[in-house]
């Protein structure tokens, strides 16, 4: 059975190996080179009651995570979240990543955010289309920004607004 959840320290070599994964072998990351768990470690630390980081998890293992990362050190921009929704490539496509990014949005306005950011690679049409389900609209296409597996990549920008203050 699937439990989502506040992410735990416990769960950072997970986080981790899913992260990885992704790094290598996806355009759902533009990041190029693997991460230790010391990084991991240190990254989960920037994420808390503001910015969650919550883990899906069946029979106890790790299966997939969402986080919401600070947009900007600014101030002007502390109501503003990117997300992030990664799942271990077993997993992908049994709408694991969909309930991640519903809890996501509830930890989000629960934390009072008013914006969330999401970039997505070209060829992600299944991200596309969950972020669509969830009310994310479409505000633009960075064209060529990335340059991984020997191509550029064209970057989608999907946004969430929550209703004012």
């Amino acid at each position: 059975m699937l439990h989502i959840r506040l992410s735990e320290l416990k769960d950072i070599p997970a986080i981790t190996e899913i992260y990885n994964d992704a790094i290598l072998n996806t355009t759902a990351t533009f990041d190029t080179e693997i991460k230790t768990i010391e990084d991991r470690t240190e990254w989960f630390r920037n994420h808390g009651e503001k910015y969650p980081l919550i883990s899906a998890e069946i029979n106890g293992d790790v299966i997939g995570w969402a986080s919401l990362t600070k947009w900007s050190d600014r101030c002007a921009y502390e109501k503003t979240a990117e997300v992030s929704v990664y799942i271990q490539k077993d997993f992908r496509g049994k709408g694991i990543g969909k309930k991640l990014l519903e809890q996501l949005i509830v930890q989000g306005e629960k934390a009072g955010l008013h914006y969330m950011l999401a970039r997505i690679s070209e060829g992600n049409e299944s991200s596309i289309h969950i972020h669509e389900l969830f009310g994310f609209e479409h505000i633009g296409v960075m064209k060529e920004v990335g340059f991984k597996f020997g191509k550029f990549l064209n970057v989608h920008l999907m946004q969430k607004v929550f209703s004012s203050i």
